[in-house]
């Protein structure tokens, strides 16, 4: 089966993006289940109702969020109700939201997935590891095909997520950079990479306009960190997977232009 991975989806254009290239993108590789970080969807900072249905309706089945999940608390009526998004699964127990979902593919076969955030240079959260370990427990019978979106800062906490949890699910992928790394590789039956990169616009300073960042560093004056609108890309991944066993077989770097009317 083959997995279509989505990194974080920026503002607006980079939810347009999905809209527009999803669609064909399921058709042209025969994608079997497509999966988003949409931490970035509203303004840059968390995502609204709205942005769900619309990229639900393009075709993403499975959604999961970063340290920005709550930026609009609009969204965690979704958390609760919905079963096709998660929050990170080493938040606390309290916060709105489940720590995995599951979803059948196109043919059938179940598919888990769940976040975990790092702890370098991130807000304080729970283990990552132990919060695996409990999940990983609690998925045990439900699905074979596992896929954990790592959102963290520093490439070691990606690596280390790795080796923890190589043989024991499908993928390991890394999001929260926004910049797309080299590193793609399968680790025994575990498909890795650093990031995906970022769905959204790449003339940019990770998806907001320059201009503005450089301002806020010149002059230290706050100032809007608005979207940016140029050169707008889908990146992501897409992942091979042994239904049967749930070892990956293949990985690969997608990263397309979205030609703007």
């Amino acid at each position: 089966m083959k997995i279509l991975f989505l990194g974080d989806i920026v503002g607006q254009v980079g939810v347009d993006a999905v809209r527009d290239r999803v669609p064909t993108l399921v058709a042209e590789h025969a994608i079997d289940i497509v999966i988003a970080n949409a931490e970035n969807a509203s303004g840059g900072s968390g995502m609204t109702p709205k942005q769900f249905r619309q990229m639900r309706g393009a075709g993403v089945d499975l959604v999961t969020m970063g340290d920005h999940i709550y930026k609009r608390s609009e969204i965690i009526t979704v958390l609760k109700d919905d079963d096709r998004i998660c929050k990170p699964a080493n938040f606390p127990r309290e916060a709105p939201g489940r720590d995995a979902i599951v979803a059948p593919a196109r043919d059938g076969t179940p598919v888990a997935v769940f976040s975990l955030l790092g702890r370098t240079f991130m807000r304080p959260v729970d283990c990552p590891f132990q919060a695996a370990d409990r999940v990983l427990s609690e998925l045990a019978g439900k699905a074979k095909v596992i896929v954990v979106d790592v959102h963290a800062e520093a490439t070691s906490d990606k690596y280390q997520l790795l080796h923890f949890l190589k043989g024991r699910v499908s993928a390991v992928l890394g999001t929260h950079t926004h910049v797309p790394t080299a590193d793609e590789q399968i680790l025994g039956t575990t498909a890795f990479i650093c990031d995906v990169g970022m769905t959204g616009p790449y003339e940019s300073i990770l998806g907001r306009r320059a201009d503005r960042v450089l301002a806020h560093s010149l002059d230290f004056v706050p100032t809007p960190f608005d979207v940016a609108t140029g050169d707008v890309r889908l990146g992501g991944a897409i992942v091979e997977v042994d239904a049967t066993t749930g070892h990956a077989t293949a990985i690969a770097r997608v990263v397309i232009p979205v030609v703007r009317a």
